[in-house]
């Protein structure tokens, strides 16, 4: 696989520099890459686009405390 050459930040992702929070990219139609904005150097998590969409599916169902 190539590296994303296009990371995208959360319009929640803070003040200033936006540095406290995920990037996510599309690295092939089928995965998705996370990396930590305030490391965007280091490791980099591949998932599977489906699994991915189910994890944020589930994160959108959540009662908001």
């Amino acid at each position: 696989m190539t590296t994303p050459d296009t990371w995208k930040k959360s319009s929640y992702s803070g003040g200033g520099e936006g540095n406290a929070c995920v990037e996510i990219a599309d690295r092939h139609p089928h995965h998705i890459a996370v990396r930590d904005s305030k490391t965007p150097t280091r490791a980099v998590l591949t998932f599977p686009a489906s699994a991915f969409a189910a994890f944020l599916d589930g994160l959108k169902a959540r009662d908001p405390e």
